[in-house]
């Protein structure tokens, strides 16, 4: 096994997800198996309960791991898919070696940092490196490691003396250390500087690792004068200081990286069995992002919209959408509490802005989240999208949302609610799951991978998510959720027009519901989170639903999806 590892200097947020997925894109592309892991020094055990206002999306994987969203951009570059495990953090590692205390696997000794808990994190990467991601059963070539934060937080520490104990464990020829650093640029002249580099490959060698490649992150490609002194003071070749500076597109990282010979490198260094990276598929995908001029407006009706990395699975599921037809994506931000009636009296600036955005964009889509605050917003906005026309995709609770709506505008039960709202409600359209703990928060949902069974409409006829899926009877989509829709009122929903075209093995769960393209160009929310497994040369189904219904497209593309089953 071979491992990159990825750490970052500075400050957080340089792209360190980014420029370690690209270099796995690379290395695939190189006919190289790959995996990653992502290292989260904080003491929550996932991300399960952190606040998407403080850490952005949390992102669900197969086995229901809630992790970082770093982990969705390594499934999406590298098409692999990940667990749990693949996501470690500080509380996970003390947990585990606490309970082999108890259990006795120490046999009496006293247990420290060091050897127990460094020794525990080099185990649990090797352990996680072999494991399969791509379908193929087979063992990976490669394990990329990302160390969050950066080089010098305390909360660090400890992980950075675990691998610098790794690189003997494994051998130096079996370990390369990439570091990204930001290079600002500073006064009138916009010099490039270098020492905040400088500073953070110092705090790297201090603790016994030094780098063998560094990536600095820039406005501007680096110059040769900037690239010679970080060689000089950092110790690393000039040809081994690479420039990932701003591009038009994230697609173009893994461009620029092959272009400065780092597959080579690797090559080198790691003793690796790859040929050059065949990226014609990736260069066409890089450019058609580029050359997409006509633009395709989609609206996100959400709850964290003041930190849209919240919605980071979302956003991206859109742009493969949109890339699949074409056409260059405008996101129109909504916050949901902007569309109800009190905002009218109390900001009304706010709410004439935010229903004027609803009004000309040429789709919606309304995300999960959790809690009361906005919900009558997105309820008034299915009711809007349905009675307009306009194509609208609701997930988890969108999808509730869609639920309650109909249920209070076409049914008649104007008090129809979810008990997560409204427990008293004489109409629960929404109700809590029987088998979810009221009281533990973490890692109690309903999640990950679940099988959702297809089905025709009430009239015979292929439902339009069926056909996006090509006509599946059963598709493997990821959840996170707690209510869900009342068994008890479907049947009354069904006969109202609103048709649950996918439910859960059993039959008793609605997973996917719409409205018959005979009535409305696109109404479709699905329970799940489809967001999950999209990918940039494989949009996800309901997402690409939604913005060819946005550009009049779906009718066409439906019926070439026919004509080209019919020839086959």
């Amino acid at each position: 096994m071979k491992y990159i590892v990825v750490t970052g200097g500075v400050v957080s947020g340089l792209g360190k997800g980014v420029t370690i997925s690209s270099i796995g894109r690379m290395l695939k592309n190189c006919g190289l198996k790959t995996t990653s892991i992502k290292i989260d020094p904080y003491l929550n055990t996932d991300a399960g309960t952190m606040s998407p206002f403080e850490h952005g999306e949390v992102f669900v994987l197969d086995d229901g791991g809630e992790v970082d969203l770093d982990l969705g951009n390594y499934e999406r570059f590298l098409s692999v898919r990940l667990s749990r495990d693949h996501n470690i953090t500080t509380g996970k590692v003390y947990q585990e070696v606490i309970l082999k205390e108890r259990r006795g696997d120490y046999l009496g000794k006293t247990v420290q940092v060091v050897p127990h808990i460094t020794d525990e994190i080099q185990d649990w990467i090797e352990r996680v490196a072999v494991t399969p991601v791509d379908g193929s059963g087979c063992c990976p070539d490669v394990c990329l490691v990302e160390v969050g934060g950066t080089v010098g937080d305390i909360e660090s520490m400890v992980f950075l003396e675990a691998l610098r104990q790794f690189q003997f464990r494994v051998g130096q020829e079996n370990m390369c250390l990439v570091h990204v650093s930001l290079v600002p640029v500073l006064g009138s002249v916009g010099e490039q500087k270098t020492k905040p580099t400088q500073h953070g490959v110092r705090e790297l060698r201090s603790v016994g690792l030094h780098p063998d490649v560094i990536c600095c992150r820039s406005a501007d490609m680096l110059e040769e004068s900037t690239r010679r002194k970080i060689s000089i003071f950092c110790h690393v070749p000039a040809t081994h200081v690479l420039t990932v500076h701003d591009v038009s597109n994230i697609y173009h990282v893994p461009l620029k990286l092959v272009e400065q010979n780092l597959h080579n490198m690797l090559k080198e260094q790691l003793k690796l069995p790859i040929h050059e990276p065949d990226m014609k598929e990736w260069t066409m995908l890089a450019q058609k992002v580029d050359t997409s001029t006509m633009p395709i407006s989609i609206a996100v009706v959400g709850k964290y919209t003041g930190l849209q990395d919240s919605y980071l699975s979302v956003i991206k599921s859109l742009k493969h959408s949109a890339i699949a037809v074409g056409r260059d994506l405008v996101i129109e931000w909504v916050e949901a509490s902007n569309l109800e009636a009190e905002s009218k009296e109390e900001t009304p600036e706010r709410y004439a802005d935010a229903w004027d955005v609803i009004s000309r964009v040429d789709g919606i889509v309304i995300p999960g989240g959790f809690g009361n605050r906005g919900v009558e917003g997105k309820i008034e906005c299915a009711s809007w999208a349905r009675t307009h026309n306009k194509p609208l995709l609701g997930i988890c609770l969108g999808f509730q949302c869609m639920v309650i709506e109909y249920c209070r505008s076409v049914l008649g039960l104007k008090d129809a609610n979810s008990t997560e709202f409204n427990e008293a409600t004489e109409h629960p359209a929404v109700i809590f799951m029987p088998e979810i703990s009221k009281e533990a928060m973490g890692g109690t949902m309903r999640l990950g991978a679940r099988s959702t069974i297809l089905s025709a409409r009430a009239n015979g006829e292929t439902s339009t998510v069926s056909r996006l899926y090509g006509n599946a009877d059963s598709v493997l989509e990821r959840h996170r959720h707690r209510y869900e829709v009342n068994p008890e009122m479907v049947a009354d929903i069904e006969a109202a027009g609103l048709e649950f075209v996918g439910r859960d093995d059993s039959g008793k769960r609605m997973e996917i519901a719409e409205l018959p393209s005979s009535v409305h160009p696109y109404y479709v929310g699905t329970q799940y989170h489809p967001e999950f497994l999209s990918r940039p040369l494989e949009p996800s189904p309901p997402f690409l639903g939604l913005v060819l219904a946005a550009c009049n497209e779906l009718d066409a593309y439906l019926a070439s999806k026919v004509s080209s089953n019919a020839a086959l």
